[in-house]
Order: structure tokens, then C-alpha cells, then sequence
């Protein structure tokens, strides 16, 4: 018997559930995330799975925000422990007051719970021996037995768990009815032996509106389709795969010709990372739209082929799911840690277009944004988002488009223009951008550019080891980057609530765990102005918020501080301005963690909280 107050919470709690990997837990566990939507309560689910297929453990991290708040709060209110593998790290995480949803089918002794939590039994194993015969559906049959528990026990509307059971095995009427009853089965089974509701409810609200689920993955799928691709050369690798699976499933709707019913695209799974790359190169020199997605060891494999398109000066796009590393590290886990690999790809004086979105709406509306991009700079251009946004289903804002928006395609001659006896030097800068003109392949019989190499040439793309050539080509690139800082998406502020002397930056899949921070320091009277880059080369912006504050702390997913050096290389700021926040265990960052770790750095500061006074 629990001997702490427990938790007691509306539609504000945090709830996991320990499985075991290849169980069939994972669609049973969405299928209560998407329940608590349907009730019009936000939620941010995350799936923490192992790199190997079956038997291994895996979690399902749900929390529920009526705030909207969508990162990791940290802790757990809740924990639906059905892998006695990791019993006891799963019993530790509850936050004290908690609760622990258990299968009671075998006895365990006291000593295996804790005193200051609420133990909740249900024996479902013994359940489903019973009503099922067959090992599988007993397996299958039991997850939605739970589910229908946590329905009773945390006051969820019974009906809307039905509804989507029947949305999502619409047609297969047999495996609607049994589901039902299983999701019954567990629903009855709570309702009679255990206090229902518990402290934990969700109650109905709006706090959901018109946001869609969606995961970062699709929608960069989505976003290439938008932004004009027609050619994607990849080779499978965790966890960027579904990208290409989503931009086919789009292509096979959006890119069939109406009149003949041929597919007007064309995805090629390459022999591996480096020929998928050399495929795309050699598309987008040809004039298609062309894009590859891959995670750190592919980024690893394709270096020398950057450097190609980077000095040839052909637009490609590569959306970079990163996770773990080096080497093979964490296949299956988060990270922010392929920054410097990508800015740099290559060797010799080479930097990337780096584009960094928060969240599956800016995975597609930069990931469109990345082919016009490619274009406009004739360079390839870096989308950079991590596990937590690609493979968990998100709420954002509706995706939308301008049906008015044509592609911008960039200074490419046209056969009218060459014959006029336009000057086209294919390396020449004739209007002080550092970008040149550029032909496709076969826009005139006898002029424009037919053919490209990475070696060092002149303006009008003859051989040259001529130093003069190099250094004109290099101080033209290099230019042409200080284009880029006006083109790439402008960074959001977001000021503290009144002046301060001290900042934040942040990018990526940070952002919502830092909204959060930033509103918990506000509470403890700590102010902080917080900036989220969006790209690189940096605008003029991020190194003129470094210089409006005494310090700034640089809060990022990888071991080394990879953000924060590329702002000291590339701003030249005092590095002791810069200060460090890193979190890199493989699983998203927490508002906790932030908030945490900026007060202690204030107070080793002797940083001193502004209270709000009191009227009198």
C-alpha cells in the first residue's frame, strides 16, 4: 500500500508503457495515444525501440499536455511495466506518488513494488489463457486487453476507443469484433476489481484543434513530392528509410500520368550509400530534381561525392535523418551529432547549406524549400533532423501550399538566350553573387555546358592549374556561401519576458523541450532570450543575438557541442561567451534537463532571480 499522496492530475501527466520488442505492443500503444486525441487532449508519443528485430526491450514514452507542451517532460506518472526483463528500471522511473499497471497473473513478493507509489494488477496473461487458445492472439489479444484497462482507469471515454478500433479495421469486420472484445474484456476486468478513475484523468477538451499526427519522415517524403523531385537514389539504413518509402507512396498519388498511366519518377535502391549519391549527381546535373536520404554512416560514405557537387556546382538535396554514432553506434536512438560532418562534407575548403527543422510542418515546408534552394545556390543542401522528429508521430499545424508558387529554378540559360549571344561562362559570376549561369544538358545542339568534372578550371569551365583560376573559382564559392546567409530560412526569437543579459540557442528537435524550459525558468524568475537557428551558413542575425548577451548557452544533442562550434569557427565569438548545454544519451532531450542545467550554470554565476513584486 502506497504511503505518498498519490498523483492526482487532469490531462497533464506522463505515462510508459516497457514491452517487449516484436510483441505487437507498438500499434496497440498508438492506438491509446490517438484514443486521448480523439478526447481533444494533446499528446507527444515517443517510441523507444531496440536495433535488433525481436525479444528486446522497447518503450512507448506518452505524454499527455493539456498546455500543448510536446517535448520530454522527464519522469513518469505512469508506467504500464509488461516486460519483467526490466521490471526494476521501469519500477525506479516512477515519479513518487505515481502509478504501476502491472499483469498480476504471477505473485510477486512486496519487496518488488515500492511504498510510495499505486500498484494496479490486472492478470491478463490469465485472461487470455483463458478466452484464447491460440499463442499468437493471446499475445496480440492481451496488449488491447490492457488498453481497454488504462481506458477504464483513466476515465476515457469507452466509445471513442471503439471508434477507432473500427476506423482502423474498416472492411474486416471479424477482427473489428474481436478487437472489441478484448479492449471489453480489459475495460470490464478494471472497472470491476480496481479504483476507476484514478488520480490520472483525461477529460475532454479542445485543446487539439485542427493540428495534425504526422511524423517528420513523411513529410519530408511529402515536401520533396512538393518541391518538384522526380529522381530519389538511396540505400536503406535507420532510421531515414521510411523517407523514400513515404515520397513513393506520394509519388504513386501525385506523380502517375493521368493519360497513360506511367509513373512519372524514379526511385532506385542503389548497391549502397556511395552509387545511391553518384545516381543523384548525376539526375540533378541532367536537370531533374533529385534527393537522397540517409543517416551518419551513409553521410560518412558519400564525402568525396559532396565535394563534387559542391565544386562542379550541382543542386542536390540530401535530408540526413541522424541518430547515434560513430561508427554503428546507436542505430535506434536520437542525436544531433552529424552538424560538422555535413557543414564540411568532404575535403579540402568545402561548407554546406544546412537546413534544420523543429518539427514534421517544417520537414516539409523545408523540405520543399531545399530543392529551390539547391537551385537558386547550384549546391547541394543539407536537411538535418533526427530520429525523435522522423519516426514519432507528431501534432504540428496543417501542412499548406501556395497552388500560385512556381519552382525557382535559378539562373539557367535557355537555347533563346544563347543564340541572342548571352555570355555564358559556366563558372562566371557576371553579377556579383558568386553564382553562376548554368545550362541543362541538351538545351542547345551546339553551346551550353554538356559535361562537368571536379577539377580546377577557369571561368568558362576550361582545365586549369593556374592559381589565378583557383583562387577566382574558391573567392567565387565563398561568396556565393554569403549569398546563402540571405537565403536560408531567417532564425526565431523568442524574447524573455523582460530584458536580459543572457541568451539561448537552440535548432531542431530541441525546440519543444525548450519552450517548456524557458516558461520553467520564467516561473523561477530566471529570464532568458532564446534563438532558434534555422539554417546555415549563419545569418547576421545569430551572431548579432551573441553579441547583445553577456553569455549564451548553446543547447544541442551531441557529446561535443557541434552547434557551438560552428558558431566560434564561423562568428569568431569568444568561446567563453558560449556555453555549453548537451544532453546525448540517445533519448530526446527534456524541458527538465534545460531548465536544469541553465539554473545551475546562473547560480555557479551568482546570477541572482528577479522576482516579481508584490502590490501591496
Amino acid at each position: 500500500m502506497s504511503t505518498t499522496k498519490a498523483i492526482e492530475s487532469r490531462n497533464d501527466f506522463v505515462i510508459k508503457f516497457a514491452n517487449v520488442n516484436g510483441s505487437g505492443s507498438a500499434s496497440a500503444n498508438e492506438l491509446f495515444a490517438r484514443a486521448i486525441m480523439r478526447m481533444g487532449v494533446p499528446v507527444a508519443p515517443r517510441n523507444i525501440f531496440p536495433s535488433n528485430i525481436q525479444g528486446m526491450p522497447t518503450w512507448y514514452e506518452m505524454r499527455v499536455s493539456a498546455a500543448g507542451w510536446l517535448g520530454r517532460r522527464g519522469g513518469c506518472d505512469l508506467m504500464v511495466a509488461m516486460n519483467p526483463q526490466t521490471w526494476d528500471r521501469d519500477i525506479a522511473e516512477i515519479e513518487a506518488g505515481g502509478y504501476l499497471f502491472y499483469d498480476s497473473t504471477k505473485a510477486l513478493p512486496r519487496s518488488r513494488f515500492r511504498d510510495d507509489i499505486t500498484v494496479l494488477g490486472i492478470p491478463l496473461t490469465e485472461i487470455c489463457n483463458r478466452e484464447y487458445s491460440d499463442a499468437r492472439q493471446r499475445q496480440l489479444f492481451k496488449n488491447i486487453m490492457y488498453v481497454g484497462a488504462l481506458t477504464a482507469l483513466l476515465g476515457i471515454d469507452f466509445a471513442v476507443v471503439e471508434k477507432l478500433i473500427a476506423d482502423q479495421y474498416r472492411g474486416k469486420d471479424k477482427l473489428i469484433g474481436a478487437n472489441v472484445n478484448a479492449l471489453k474484456l480489459g475495460y470490464d476486468h478494471a472497472r470491476n476489481t480496481l479504483p476507476c478513475p484514478i488520480g490520472l484523468r483525461v477529460e475532454r477538451s479542445d485543446g487539439v484543434g485542427e493540428k495534425i499526427f504526422i511524423n517528420g519522415n513523411d513529410a519530408c517524403g511529402l515536401g520533396a513530392v512538393y518541391g518538384g523531385a522526380t529522381v530519389a537514389g538511396w540505400y536503406p539504413i535507420t532510421p531515414s528509410t521510411s523517407v523514400i518509402e513515404a515520397f513513393g507512396n506520394y509519388c504513386r498519388k501525385f506523380r502517375i500520368d493521368p493519360d497513360n498511366g506511367m509513373a512519372r519518377y524514379a526511385i532506385v535502391q542503389a548497391e549502397d550509400e556511395l552509387a545511391s549519391i553518384g545516381m543523384v549527381i548525376g539526375a540533378a546535373w541532367n536537370g531533374a530534381r533529385a534527393f537522397t536520404a540517409t543517416s551518419g554512416p551513409g553521410i560518412s560514405l558519400m564525402q568525396e561525392f559532396f565535394g563534387l557537387a559542391y565544386f562542379a556546382e550541382v543542386p542536390v538535396v540530401v535530408f540526413n535523418v541522424q541518430r547515434g554514432g560513430p561508427s554503428t553506434g546507436m542505430p535506434t536512438r536520437t542525436q544531433q551529432s552529424d552538424l560538422i560532418a555535413c557543414a564540411y562534407a568532404s575535403h579540402g575548403d568545402t561548407k554546406h547549406v544546412l537546413l534544420f527543422p523543429e518539427d514534421p510542418y517544417e520537414c516539409f515546408t523545408l523540405g520543399a524549400q531545399a530543392f529551390d534552394l539547391a537551385d537558386r545556390l547550384q549546391t547541394p543542401v543539407f536537411v538535418l533532423l533526427d530520429l525523435d522528429i522522423g519516426m514519432n508521430d507528431r501534432l504540428c499545424q496543417p501542412f499548406d501550399w501556395d497552388d500560385q508558387r512556381r519552382y525557382d529554378r535559378g539562373k539557367v540559360m535557355t537555347a533563346e538566350m544563347l543564340d541572342a549571344g548571352k555570355t555564358f561562362g559556366r563558372y562566371l559570376d557576371v553579377d556579383g553573387d558568386g553564382i553562376p549561369w548554368r545550362t541543362i544538358p541538351g538545351t542547345h545542339p551546339t553551346k551550353g555546358a554538356f559535361f562537368s568534372r571536379g577539377t580546377t578550371r577557369n571561368a568558362y569551365a576550361k582545365y586549369s592549374e593556374a592559381g589565378t583560376d583557383y583562387v577566382y573559382n574558391m573567392e567565387r564559392l565563398r561568396h556565393k556561401l554569403e549569398t546563402a546567409k540571405k537565403l536560408v530560412p531567417a532564425p526565431v526569437l523568442q524574447p524573455a519576458s523582460q530584458p536580459t543579459r543572457f541568451g539561448a540557442i537552440h535548432y531542431g528537435s530541441t525546440s519543444p523541450a525548450m519552450a517548456e524550459a524557458l516558461a520553467l525558468l520564467e516561473a523561477q524568475g530566471v529570464h532568458v532570450d532564446a534563438l532558434r537557428v534555422r539554417g546555415f551558413p549563419f545569418a547576421d542575425e545569430v551572431i548579432d543575438f551573441i553579441d547583445a548577451h553577456d553569455c549564451v548557452f548553446v543547447v544541442e544533442q551531441n557529446e561535443s557541442g557541434q552547434l557551438r562550434m560552428l558558431l566560434l569557427t564561423e562568428g569568431e565569438i569568444d568561446p567563453k561567451k558560449l556555453i555549453r548545454v548537451l544532453h546525448y544519451d540517445g533519448t530526446p532531450i527534456t524541458a527538465r534537463f534545460i531548465s536544469g542545467r541553465i539554473a545551475d550554470a546562473l547560480a555557479e554565476h551568482k546570477v541572482t532571480p528577479l522576482r516579481k513584486q508584490v502590490a501591496s
